[in-house]
């Protein structure tokens, strides 16, 4: 498998989805509106933590890289997936494509490690609360952060540069709306084992190193939270996680279905329905667990809006 790089080909042809030309664009307008919403709605919060001093705090501050990550998370795939929607031939540079799995998996891998650093600064808040202060002072917050982003940046460097090694010698047509390594891997004209078992490794010792990291997490906080002696006390620290364990769920259902599961019992047309919902609807989704279900957000939001009636 590890040869030097034979490719004959220049450039992919995403597949897309199945229909007309012209149901594309129907398709087209939702999801730009989608694409528009999550943008919007996580500069938003953005944006609201930066400027409310109320919010500088560790939660807010990964809720803050959280955001700040997903605005690129679906950029690297919506723009072209909504250009193609309107095009008559579907294409995208060698390189392009390997670039945009390579952003598109260090963003994803990222945002796992910020779960996990989210659910410790949970973890800390209602489990040590007297303590809260000094475990997760600014050092530590900035460390965490910078560690998540070069956790996702080394769990697919490897990866990426294997698969740049691989001769690609036609057909040239990615079975996706994107570039995904699964439906690549199937235009090798050399033996990829090895790389498929050092993509679902990696994609195991991932997802559940930092999802075991959260499940204790949790186990800790409700333990704690049961003890509560007050109904209110209960649903006041609970309210604190609910988003982010919200989030927590939804992200690693999908991506665990997706890419921890043997090539045999995987289907590349079932992996595009789960794709949309974790490439376009949850990142929608996302702003809108984490501000509804959150009173300090929407305390914040509030006092943006009387502030611009001072101006008015």
């Amino acid at each position: 498998m590890l040869q030097i790089n034979q490719t004959t080909i220049t450039e992919f042809i995403l597949q897309g989805f199945p229909g007309s030309g012209e149901l594309q664009k129907y398709i087209f307008v939702p999801v730009l509106l989608m694409y528009i919403l999550t943008v919007a709605g996580n500069i938003l919060i953005v944006f609201i933590i930066i400027w409310d001093s109320h919010l500088h705090n560790p939660m807010y501050f990964f809720l803050g890289n959280f955001s700040f990550l997903e605005i690129f998370y679906v950029t690297t795939l919506s723009p072209k997936m909504l250009a193609n929607f309107l095009a008559e031939r579907r294409v995208i540079c060698f390189y392009c494509c390997i670039a945009q799995a390579f952003f598109h998996f260090l963003l994803g891998a990222t945002e796992f490690f910020l779960l996990a650093a989210m659910s410790f600064d949970r973890y800390t808040a209602i489990c040590n609360p007297l303590h809260y202060g000094f475990i997760m002072n600014r050092r530590l917050c900035l460390q965490m952060a910078t560690g998540s982003w070069l956790g996702g940046f080394f769990t697919v460097i490897v990866q990426t540069i294997l698969i740049c090694q691989l001769p690609f010698c036609g057909p040239n047509l990615i079975n996706h709306f994107y570039c995904d390594v699964t439906p690549m891997l199937t235009l090798v004209c050399a033996d990829t084992h090895l790389l498929e078992q050092i993509v679902l490794v990696g994609s195991a010792l991932l997802l559940f190193s930092s999802f075991s990291f959260t499940a204790v997490s949790y186990i800790f906080i409700i333990s704690t939270i049961l003890r509560i002696p007050s109904s209110s006390g209960r649903q006041k620290a609970f309210s604190t996680c609910a988003a982010h364990l919200t989030v927590v769920s939804i992200q690693y259902g999908t991506v665990m279905f997706m890419y921890v599961k043997p090539k045999a019992n995987s289907s590349l047309e079932v992996n595009k329905v789960v794709s949309v919902l974790n490439t376009v609807i949850t990142p929608l989704l996302n702003p809108f667990i984490y501000t509804l279900r959150n009173k300090d957000v929407k305390e914040a939001l509030r006092r943006i809006t009387s502030i611009k009636k001072l101006f008015y």
